[in-house]
């Protein structure tokens, strides 16, 4: 125990633990790339769940004779599902547009949002305990416990916020795989609806057809041609998948084919220029991360690369003065 507790306080160890688990998630994310067609079949069925969901949906609507009815109502059952609702987590820690955000991240239904505020509220006790334990009891650095204080409620902090920092990097990088394939999608799109396929039937060649390159915007299409087809309302197809994406790019398509869909107008040309326009946005935001590069190069350039060249240079001269001196004082 004691070894333990020597090797939990020393600060090289805990600085060694931390590149190991960095390199391991490296290992894992780059495994992970690995298995997108998995990744797709799992989740290509999940929306294959939501058709059937959404066909019942509207056979019980049409049985009920436009009674409105809100229709089958998702159930969450679980310690996290009780523990919400005994301390109406949901009320107090309420807010208007994490449904949308949770849909954005790609989560959907009632679980993720009974998970998320479960976690919400969990976590800044999690962090405080944690803090506290290791700064009061295993090492305290030589800090003032004023200065400890103030680290654990630093951590409390921490954890109230983490879960809402990692659903904002969720929706990020789903956000930036849409966006990626999406002009692409929009020109298969495009050749299907000109080849004369229903819209419903283009949706769904290009969701297997875009997998490859995003399974997240395969899953969208998919997604879309269920609506389309089980939905009372064709526009609220169109209005969920600008919902669920977030992005102009996608909110001006959405537009256009709702537009198309009410005034009769021709979806072809429509198409081609937002998948022009979409082209020019993606080239845009490449420009742009491109022309930020050199900025953000800087301080690595700094830290690691300045070092290791006067290292490379130095070292030479440094080892020929030294034999030379060496020579001379013989």
């Amino acid at each position: 125990m004691g070894q333990f507790i020597a090797f939990v306080t020393n600060l090289q160890n805990l600085l060694s633990l931390g590149v190991g688990v960095l390199v391991f998630a490296t290992l894992i994310t780059l495994a992970g790339s690995f298995s997108g067609g998995a990744k797709l079949d799992t989740r290509l069925k999940a929306v294959a769940v939501r058709r059937e969901e959404l066909k019942r949906r509207s056979r019980q609507a049409i049985a009920e004779s436009g009674s409105g009815s809100a229709g089958l109502r998702h159930t969450d059952d679980g310690f996290k599902k009780r523990v919400v609702k005994r301390l109406n987590l949901s009320k107090m820690l309420e807010d208007p547009k994490i449904a949308d955000k949770m849909a954005q991240a790609g989560y959907r239904g009632p679980k993720p949002l009974t998970t998320f505020y479960f976690f919400r509220f969990s976590m800044p006790f999690l962090f405080l305990a944690v803090a506290a334990f290791y700064l009061f009891v295993f090492n305290d650095f030589g800090l003032p416990p004023i200065t400890r204080v103030t680290a654990v409620m630093f951590a409390a902090v921490i954890g109230f916020y983490a879960p809402n920092i990692f659903l904002a990097n969720s929706i990020s990088k789903r956000r930036l795989s849409i966006m990626q394939a999406f002009p692409d999608a929009l020109d298969l799109l495009l050749i299907c609806v000109e080849a004369g396929m229903s819209i419903e039937a283009a949706i769904q060649k290009v969701s297997l057809e875009i997998g490859g390159s995003s399974i997240d915007l395969a899953e969208e299409m998919t997604l879309l041609s269920a609506e389309l087809s089980y939905l009372l309302d064709r526009r609220m197809a169109y209005e969920g998948l600008a919902k669920r994406t977030n992005h102009p790019g996608v909110r001006s398509v959405a537009t256009a084919m709702t537009q198309a869909e009410t005034y009769g107008t021709p979806l072809g040309s429509a198409l081609r220029t937002m998948a022009k326009e979409n082209r020019e946005m993606r080239m845009s935001a490449a420009e742009k991360k491109a022309a930020a590069l050199p900025a953000k190069l800087t301080v690595p350039m700094i830290l690691f690369f300045l070092p290791v060249l006067f290292i490379v240079i130095l070292t030479p001269a440094i080892i020929s003065i030294q034999d030379t001196m060496a020579a001379g004082g013989g």
